[in-house]
């Protein structure tokens, strides 16, 4: 079956069609949260998955995009290789979300520079890992990401994103206007 999108713009490139498919799904009134995730997350599902899972990344944004819309948010789910794109996206966050997710990956425990974009964001944030970084290497025990946010879910795999997007809802039905 092709998708509605493709037969009303079939030489549209597939980032427009999903774009189509999300604006359609989010509610005009619906507040954003952003999920970012870092480095080596495209790889989930074959890379270790002894520790990471077998749920790819996809898998994940699926579960996300359900969650959100269950909770009446909108996402904007994206990952991306690269520090410097990460720190725009959570600078583009700024005006655009409510609230935010991060999976740093590896930039976790190394980025100043990522904990200075998420201390300027000054909204809430929620840090998830997939894996518990406590029971691994002794440099995966610190993570600068955890000062600049107001929690850290790890451990629980794909599901820490859902309880991430849980916490962020009711943080932001908080706030006035909510």
């Amino acid at each position: 079956m092709v998708p509605a999108t493709a037969a009303l713009f079939p030489s549209a490139g597939t980032g427009y069609k999903r774009n189509l498919l999300r604006q359609a799904r989010a509610s005009p009134m619906a507040a954003t949260i952003y999920v970012l995730n870092g480095p080596n997350l495209n790889l989930l599902g074959t890379r270790e998955p002894e520790i990471y899972g077998r749920d790819t990344l996809k898998d994940i944004e699926a579960a996300c995009r359900a969650r959100a819309g269950a909770l009446g948010l909108a996402i904007e789910f994206r990952q991306s290789n690269h520090e410097g794109e990460l720190i725009d996206w959570v600078q583009e966050a700024r005006d655009k979300a409510a609230g935010l997710v991060i999976n740093a990956g590896g930039l976790s425990h190394t980025s100043v520079a990522l904990l200075d974009a998420l201390i300027a964001f000054g909204k809430p944030a929620v840090e998830v890992h997939l894996s518990n970084l406590f029971r691994r290497e002794a440099f995966r025990h610190h993570s600068y990401v955890s000062s600049a946010v107001r929690g850290m879910i790890c451990g629980f795999g794909q599901k820490g994103y859902l309880l991430a997007l849980d916490a962020l809802a009711d943080w932001v039905k908080a706030q006035p206007g909510g």
